[in-house]
């Protein structure tokens, strides 16, 4: 199936998506990352901000959560067409961008590329860790340039069902997906 006809399809499939089932579907996946991952003190993790527009996974509960351990947070912001990671701490002010998204005031980049995990947005994954966005190309791009020991995690309320036909040479895989039942690896899947 082509990115298009499957980005159609799961915009549509979220859209149905109640605000309660947003709710609980995100808790499933937060306890789902948690208990799998146990993330650290001191460890480095980029999280995106939702977009209650499109229905994203509330990742509210992981930043909580994460600073809550002292865990360092991250978040994306496009600044000149370009995603940068911007540091949050309890403190950080935010306002709301033109895509209705909450982002860091600050256009300071962090600089930080050795993440311990980068939770990723998207609208669906295949079995490879192919995963289909919303066609905008910031991931791809700043999967480039972090580490390779960075772990790729993609959240999802829906389990692959089908393969993407359209991949492209510079799209980069996750190396993980994390859905209200369970945890794929695909660490283990030769290039």
């Amino acid at each position: 199936m082509k990115k298009s006809e499957i980005r159609k399809i799961y915009l549509e499939k979220r859209k149905k998506l109640s605000q309660d089932e947003v709710f609980l579907l995100s808790e499933q996946i937060f306890e789902n990352f948690i208990n799998f991952f146990k993330p650290l003190s001191n460890q480095k993790i980029h999280i995106f901000i939702p977009s209650e527009k499109f229905k994203e996974i509330n990742t509210q509960i992981f930043i909580t959560y994460f600073l809550s351990r002292n865990i360092k947070v991250f978040v994306p912001k496009i600044v000149d067409a370009k995603l940068i990671s911007v540091e949050i701490f309890s403190d950080t002010q935010f306002e709301t961008n033109n895509w209705g998204i909450s982002e860091p005031v600050s256009d300071e980049d962090s600089g930080v590329l050795n993440f311990d995990f980068v939770i990723t947005p998207l609208l669906y994954c295949d079995f490879n860790g192919n995963r289909v966005g919303y066609g905008k190309g910031f991931y791809d791009h700043f999967f480039e340039n972090i580490s390779k020991n960075s772990k790729k995690i993609g959240v999802n309320y829906f389990n692959p069902d089908h393969m993407i036909d359209d991949v492209w040479e510079n799209d980069i895989p996750l190396d993980y997906l994390v859905t209200p039942t369970g945890v794929l690896s695909f660490s283990s899947i030769s290039e």
